[in-house]
């Protein structure tokens, strides 16, 4: 452990997920941090604090401590399960975000034309109106002679 730490994370048997501070780092102001990344003080042990809640998601919100702490400026060691550093690498390749791919397929869905459906109809009337077509015959029309019309 480098001489420079201000912060060490690991686990106990008992206490689950744990942090102290070194002598470097003043008590008052590491027990500010620590309070705030949500680990409390373990009675009868002082510098010592355990992580609240540890079934609750306790390793992912460790290394966030420690993430959180080191964004600060502060030197952090953590064990090796801990680190956010080394566990990216142990990871290996992440999978994708499988929100992220879901809600691409709901935009490309939404983006195309449903093969359910036939086109709409515009509504937009044509250009022209249509001619109608010539007819074979020459329309005859016949007029009624009226007796009370009028006379030219």
């Amino acid at each position: 452990m480098d001489p420079g730490t201000h912060f060490v994370f690991g686990t106990h048997k008992d206490h689950g997920f744990v942090a102290s501070m070194t002598s470097s780092m003043p008590t008052h102001l590491a027990h500010w941090f620590l309070i705030r990344e949500q680990f409390e003080p373990v009675p009868g042990t002082p510098g010592l604090f355990r992580l609240t809640d540890p079934e609750r998601d306790g390793p992912r919100r460790t290394r966030q401590a420690v993430q959180d702490l080191r964004r600060h400026g502060y030197a952090v060691y953590a064990d090796v399960g801990l680190d956010p550093a080394q566990t990216a690498a142990l990871s290996g390749p992440t999978r994708l975000n499988g929100l992220a791919e879901r809600r691409s397929r709901i935009a490309r869905a939404a983006a195309s034309l449903s093969p359910q459906h036939r086109r709409a109809p515009t509504t937009s009337p044509p250009s022209a109106r249509p001619i109608p077509p010539k007819p074979d015959y020459a329309p005859t029309v016949h007029l009624a002679a009226s007796a009370a019309g009028r006379s030219r």
